[in-house]
């Protein structure tokens, strides 16, 4: 994953349409009590804690130590472990593998795929959603023009956000079986008059740490002007969400 160093109170005091959004997703899991689910970039912990009032035993893992420790302290009843979605393995089997809102963040895509097959049991299932081809596409390019206008250079985004074939390819290629995958705008309101300067300084760290501070301020201000044209609507802040919805199940023991 991306080196994000994550301001956890920023997260959910700003921020808490990425774990509501997520709720949704659950109705597709379908958890049943008894079962073992890994929730695969578990954030704070709030849909790890709703995915164990199922009845479930859920572990919620995450590369972030802030998340991690926020976590704990929330629900000191469940278990939260600290690892790298692309490379990590875990004692027991599962029955299923929640992800929300977490594997654009996970550009070794490939290793990452093999892993949560490997930690599932045959037949288990795989149930995420996170950014896919497209997303925040305005807000990137924004970013993009106003890093060139500060510094005459280009600077990548360190995002993963694949179109469905590209994504179901990587799935098979470990051994899942896709059920079901689809690709859906859902522009995403962000709260209050500096909500996509919050927006930015929460989720744009990785991608701005090379610069120099006087530089990266210059940027995010000139990024949030330029985004007035196409994200500022009726008075509110909009990031041109598109999500990546996917159901697969492990065929391979």
């Amino acid at each position: 994953m991306s080196q994000q160093v994550w301001n956890a109170s920023l997260y959910d005091q700003k921020h808490a349409f990425v774990f509501a959004y997520g709720e949704d997703l659950l109705g597709l899991l379908a958890a049943q009590p008894g079962e073992r689910i890994l929730d695969l970039g578990c954030g704070t912990g709030h849909l790890t804690a709703q995915l164990a009032q199922s009845g479930a035993t859920v572990i919620g893992l995450d590369y972030s130590p802030q998340m991690i420790e926020v976590a704990r302290q929330t629900y000191p009843q469940l278990e939260f472990v600290l690892g790298d979605a692309s490379d990590f393995q875990l004692a027991e089997p599962f029955d299923a593998v929640f992800s929300n809102a977490a594997l654009h963040w996970v550009t070794r895509a490939e290793d990452a795929a093999r892993c949560i097959a490997r930690a599932l049991k045959p037949g288990g299932r795989f149930v995420a959603e996170f950014g896919g081809k497209g997303n925040v596409a305005h807000v990137s390019a924004a970013v993009s023009q106003a890093i060139r206008e500060q510094t005459g250079q280009h600077l990548p985004h360190k995002w993963y956000f694949p179109a469905v074939g590209e994504y179901a390819s990587v799935l098979e290629a470990a051994g899942f079986e896709v059920q079901f995958a689809h690709l859906f705008d859902r522009p995403t309101k962000l709260e209050g008059d500096d909500g996509m300067r919050n927006w930015l300084e929460m989720f744009a760290g990785s991608w701005l740490a090379s610069l120099a501070e006087e530089i990266r301020q210059n940027v995010l201000q000139r990024a949030v002007e330029l985004l007035r044209a196409t994200q500022w609507q009726d008075g509110q802040w909009f990031a041109d969400y598109r999500r990546l919805r996917v159901v697969a199940k492990k065929l391979r023991g």
